[in-house]
């Protein structure tokens, strides 16, 4: 292992052991205390995103990346806008894909989030009038 390699080991062994450890209430004083990991992952964040969306979908990010080896972000970033589409836009996917998200996001709180109502759940409301 190069020293390069080492160093950036360690940093997601300790982001793991931080983010165990911590409540969403902590997500703001982690940032401002490790700023590079904190702008790089402020590169993910799409430009149609509001603050309303990207501050879960960030939480998401900061809390799984030490699951996932540098090779795999793209695969990290995808579950988290899987996760973000069924939380705020009502997107449905498979229950295993759906299963393993919310289980990814375990105890991110989303202020706010729309409750999305399916098509038969309407229909069935507008025959009872």
């Amino acid at each position: 292992m190069t020293p390069e390699r080492d160093l950036i080991l360690f940093r997601w062994v300790l982001i793991d052991l931080l983010w165990s450890k911590m409540s969403s209430a902590d997500v703001e004083d982690f940032i401002q205390q490790n700023r590079d990991e904190a702008e790089r992952v402020e590169t993910f964040r799409g430009y149609w995103e509001s603050w309303k969306h990207w501050e879960p979908r960030r939480e998401f990010i900061l809390r799984n990346m030490s699951d996932f080896e540098s090779g795999q972000v793209d695969h990290l970033l995808s579950l988290s806008m899987v996760w973000a589409n069924n939380v705020f836009l009502g997107c449905r996917y498979s229950s295993e894909l759906l299963e393993r998200v919310k289980a990814m996001a375990e105890g991110i709180v989303v202020d706010e989030a729309p409750i999305f109502k399916t098509r038969d759940e309407i229909m069935k409301n507008q025959q009872g009038r």
